[in-house]
């Protein structure tokens, strides 16, 4: 083995639930070499290899019986820059919400709606991460990745990844890719989203009439901040459900029962439903079952209280969807991966 494999690891810091499960074995990658050669490594034992990166969109229910390959590589450099369209590059191992205060301390505008989203650069396009009226793919270039089944590097640009909510190619080709570095196309100029949510009336309350990039990235940060609990002092793994599609002649009859329905029409004619209001309107906002619940404040949000077990936490996840399922016929589809 490499020396710098680990064997019989703790993964509770390198998830953001805290789930406390073991990697049989672990290691960092640095750079592409690193990756390259863990997972040349891995082949050759016959081991299974799970990447992570910040460990945002995990849930673990069982030691893990394979390499665990943390991305850690690190670098933001400017490709291009033309007076307004700037080109940024990040390594998939950067923490997403640093490189997003980095960028608008340069003044470059285009990723403050995606402010504290927890994970890393890497993990980002693998669901097309959205907040707030923005999603990756709306300042997407391309990345760089590994083909993990050939060895060799592949160029991917937007069309390509096949974004959609909360999807790309990479989530349905688990195994295949590892995201080495990823580039976004920002601006000098100021293009604000305000009308998802409430951010608009949170930047008037300040008395904010003509924002900067920096003034919309504030106040998603105390908007989230309120919303949704902090991950160092309550383990959480952000939105757990996704906001679900449905046809319009279910929206309607949910509306007929509930008039409050919160539904945002889609442009194929489809509605995407808020998960977070239909669990609450369930009464599930607030519950617990051992140290495994639901957030008291934001009912999209599964917690861990401290002890929680991974299959504790999905089967309280279970229990929610059975139940969203009976009352509104609708479906909801986790978020994070299952292992």
């Amino acid at each position: 083995m490499s020396g710098q494999w680990q064997e019989q690891v703790s993964l509770k810091p390198y998830n953001t639930f805290g789930i406390d499960v073991k990697a049989r074995y672990f290691t960092q990658a640095h750079s592409d070499e690193d990756a390259r050669q863990a997972l040349a490594q891995a082949a050759a034992q016959g081991l299974p290899v799970l990447v992570i990166g910040g460990g945002s969109n995990l849930l673990l229910t069982a030691d893990v019986q394979a390499l665990v390959l943390r991305m850690a590589s690190a670098g933001v450099r400017i490709l291009s820059d033309d007076g307004e369209r700037v080109v940024v590059e990040a390594e998939a191992g950067e923490p997403w919400h640093p490189f997003v205060q980095w960028c608008l301390s340069q003044g470059l505008a285009g990723l403050e709606n995606l402010s504290l989203i927890p994970g890393t650069v890497g993990a980002a396009p693998m669901q097309n991460i959205g907040a707030y009226g923005v999603e990756i793919k709306d300042v997407f270039v391309g990345l760089t990745a590994l083909d993990r089944q050939t060895g060799e590097l592949h160029e991917f640009e937007l069309e390509q990844c096949q974004f959609a909510y909360r999807d790309s190619v990479f989530k349905h080709h688990p195994g295949r890719w590892l995201i080495l570095r990823v580039r976004f196309a920002l601006s000098r100029v100021m293009h604000a989203h305000l009308d998802y949510g409430p951010v608009r009336q949170r930047l008037s309350e300040q008395g904010i009439s003509e924002p900067t990039a920096q003034n919309v990235s504030d106040a998603i940060c105390s908007i989230r901040r309120e919303k949704l609990p902090d991950p160092v002092e309550l383990g959480n793994a952000g939105s757990f459900f996704k906001n679900p599609m449905v046809a319009a002649v279910l929206a309607d009859k949910i509306r007929v029962q509930y008039p409050g329905l919160v539904a945002y029409p889609q442009a194929d004619g489809q509605f995407k439903l808020a998960a977070g209001w239909l669990i609450e309107q369930a009464g599930w906002k607030g519950h617990r079952e051992g140290d495994a619940g639901v957030h008291r404040l934001q009912s999209l949000v599964l917690v861990n209280y401290g002890q929680a077990t991974g299959l504790q936490l999905h089967e309280l996840a279970q229990k929610i969807q059975a139940d969203i399922l009976e009352r509104f016929g609708v479906t909801l589809e986790m978020e994070p991966n299952l292992y």
